[in-house]
Order: structure tokens, then C-alpha cells, then sequence
């Protein structure tokens, strides 16, 4: 760019009334170095057409030789053959397409498919199960649940009830796929599509449900119809897929109110305990109250038994006795006499056995050392008595 610049000094020199001030000498050859020079820097191929240049080594290469394309072309096409081995997980299917177009579903083990683009192969696990998470997301893993690492999603979690009051619901969703096929190609996003129908199912059953039931005792029966609500939606859709089961991770009002709720629950349970705990003592008395009701009467019936069992008995004997003594009224005073004795010398402790001379020189002294008061027995009958048995008075009638 020298000449350009000269030829712009040399234009402003005449303007100004000044003689251009001399060029230093040079050839022709180096104005055409320079005029080159440039030109080469702006070719996109280097030096232009140098010997070296990409033009000039494209036209020395030459085609390659027809046996080598003989010999590559089978074994390209081996291997095109060969790439379309595959192997089926114990917990996958195969879903094959030709042209786009289902074809079959293989089984676990090795199978062969026409290589792309003739058949494309799908592998989704079948055993495996799935989970969705609706009104919370998992801060970590997703797969399980852990109080305090998840965040509250407001806008899924936020329900309306039968009884009109609001309750935030956060649960989770299990299901797997049931049919391969119709999982793939008749839902685009199959796992949005279990969160949405999953939250409406549940909206649908807690709108059916009242507040107290949702968040005290009533969370088996909503888990229940919202996995069967959930199973026909996703049935209408033809999703292949098999809800496994809905589980309530959390139920509670919303934050503004949930101090009132937790005491009004807090009363309902001690209402509960109170009640358990009445049932419980009332259970504990009342058996063990008519146990002894029952003991008493059983006593009371056998002590009338006995006592009836031993007047009829007395009476019997009485009767018998009277019955002898009027027959030999002798043999049986003696007899009776006999008896008594036997009865009341077999109460005492020790017996001194004397002839009637020893007994005349013995001091008689009651009572004798050792020697305990006699008893009276109860069968005993006086002197008197037995004149009264022997003589009884005559009965006067009227």
C-alpha cells in the first residue's frame, strides 16, 4: 500500500502549491510483489495457486482402485448386517418398528432387528416402578420421601373440599407400565400426564370428601378411590400404564388457619382418649363385678343346700332314733349313753384309767393337771330328756 500512499502525499503537495518531495528508486518487480502480496494474504486457500495450494492437490488424487471398493463394500455391508443384534434386559421389552410402523414386542434374552433405517428398537422397562410426585417435589432423591427435604408446589397442593374449606394435599403416585406399546406411542409425555390426571383425580375425590375426614381418619378411603379414579382416566387414554397405588405423604390446612385446626384435632383426641379410657374402666368393673355377684349367689345356694340337706337329715335321724328307742327304750338309753361318751372321752387330751379302790383313795380334784373341761356334745340328751322321751305328754285336742 506504499503507492497509495505517495500518490496521496504527491495530491496534497500540488494543492498546496508545493513540489513533491523525490521517491526513493525501485523496480517494476517489487510494485508487483507488492500488488501480490496483499492479493495472496485475502485468499481463502492460503498462497492462491502456489504449489503447495489445496487446488493443485486435489487434481493429483486419483480415484481409488475398483478391487478395493469390491472388497470394502461386503464388509461395510457386514457390519450394517451385524449392528442390528440387540439384547433385551430381564426388565425391558423390545418394541420393534419397520418403517415407523410397530411390528412386534420381544421378550428378555438376544434378538435381531433389521438395522436403521429399515426397523428402529424401543427398550422400555416394564418392572420397573415409577414414581410421581404431586403438590411437593423432592429436594434430593426423588425416589423417596423424606419429612422436611421437599418443596411445597401451592398451586398443585392447594384443594377445595366437600364442605367448602381449603386443605393442601401432597402425595405421591407409584405405577408402572403395563403395555409397552401403547406407552410409547399414544401418550407423547406419559409422565406429565400421570401428574395432571393424578391431581385432578385427587381434586375430584377431596371436593367429594369433608375437611375433618381428609385430614383425621378418612386418608385410607381417599387413597383408595383416587387409585381406582386415577386407573379409569388413565385407562380412557389408553396410556398402558398400571397405577400401583396413591399415597398421602401430608394433609393440612392452610398455614393461616392450621394453629386453630391443631386444636381443634388436639380435642378431638383427647375426646377419644377420654372415651377409651371410660370404655376401658367400664369393661374392667363390670366383669369383675358380676364375678362376684355371681360368687355370692353360688354361695348363698349352697349354704341354703347344706343347711336345708342337714335339717332333712337331722329330721330323718331323729325319726329313726325315736323309732328304735320305742321298740327297747333300754338298749337304745344305754346305747345313746354309750355314744355320747365315746364322743366326749374322745375329745380330751389325756385319760387315767383306775380301779374302784384306787379311784376311792384319789382326791377328787377337777380339774386334774393336763386334763381339759369336757365338752358337752350336741347330741347329748339330759336325764330329764330321755323321761321326757320315755313319758311323753299326752297331746291335747281340741
Amino acid at each position: 500500500m506504499n503507492w497509495d500512499w505517495d500518490k496521496l502525499q504527491e495530491k496534497r503537495q500540488r494543492q498546496h502549491g508545493q513540489n513533491p518531495p523525490p521517491r526513493p528508486p525501485h523496480s517494476q518487480d517489487s510494485d508487483e510483489a507488492e500488488r501480490e502480496r496483499p492479493r495472496a494474504r485475502r485468499t481463502p486457500f492460503g498462497n492462491g495457486g502456489g504449489p503447495d495450494s489445496p487446488f493443485k492437490r486435489l487434481s493429483q488424487m486419483r480415484a481409488p482402485n475398483g478391487r478395493l471398493l469390491l472388497l470394502a463394500l461386503p464388509a461395510v455391508l457386514v457390519l450394517w448386517l451385524l449392528s442390528g443384534i440387540y439384547i433385551v434386559n430381564p426388565d425391558e421389552q423390545g418394541v420393534v418398528l419397520r418403517f415407523g410402523q410397530y411390528n412386534r414386542t420381544e421378550g428378555p434374552g438376544p434378538h435381531y432387528a433389521w438395522p436403521a433405517p429399515v426397523e428402529t428398537v424401543y427398550k422400555p422397562q416394564v418392572t420397573q416402578v415409577l414414581r410421581s410426585e404431586v403438590g411437593f417435589r423432592s429436594v434430593g432423591q426423588s425416589t423417596t420421601f423424606q419429612q422436611g427435604q421437599v418443596r411445597t408446589i401451592p398451586e398443585e397442593a392447594s384443594m377445595l373440599t366437600g364442605d367448602e374449606n381449603i386443605v393442601n394435599v401432597q402425595f405421591s403416585v407409584q405405577y408402572k407400565i403395563s403395555d409397552p406399546v401403547q406407552y410409547l406411542f399414544n401418550v407423547s409425555a406419559p409422565t406429565a400426564l400421570v401428574r395432571n390426571a393424578a391431581e385432578a383425580a385427587m381434586r375430584e375425590v377431596i371436593g367429594n370428601s369433608q375437611i375433618d375426614s381428609a385430614i383425621t381418619d378418612g386418608k385410607l378411603k381417599i387413597q383408595s378411590e383416587a387409585t381406582q379414579l386415577l386407573q379409569q382416566i388413565l385407562n380412557r387414554y389408553g396410556a398402558g400404564i398400571q397405577v400401583l397405588a396413591v399415597q398421602l405423604q401430608d394433609v393440612h390446612p392452610p398455614q393461616e388457619v392450621i394453629d386453630a385446626f391443631k386444636d381443634v384435632a388436639s380435642a378431638r383426641e383427647d375426646k377419644s382418649r377420654i372415651i377409651n379410657e371410660a370404655e376401658a374402666y367400664r369393661n374392667e368393673l363390670l366383669p369383675r363385678a358380676r364375678g362376684q355377684a355371681a360368687a355370692m349367689l353360688n354361695q348363698a345356694q349352697a349354704y341354703s343346700a347344706t343347711r336345708i340337706r342337714n335339717a332333712e337329715g337331722e329330721a330323718a335321724r331323729f325319726d329313726a332314733l325315736r323309732l328304735e328307742y320305742e321298740k327297747a327304750p333300754t338298749v337304745t338309753r344305754q346305747r345313746l349313753y354309750y355314744e355320747t361318751m365315746e364322743e366326749i372321752l374322745a375329745g380330751a387330751g389325756e385319760k387315767v384309767l383306775m380301779d374302784g379302790a384306787a379311784a376311792s383313795r384319789v382326791l377328787p380334784y377337777l380339774p386334774l393337771p393336763g386334763l381339759s373341761a369336757p365338752q358337752t356334745p350336741r347330741d347329748f340328751k339330759s336325764p330329764q330328756a330321755d323321761r321326757n322321751i320315755q313319758n311323753p305328754k299326752p297331746v291335747e285336742k281340741n
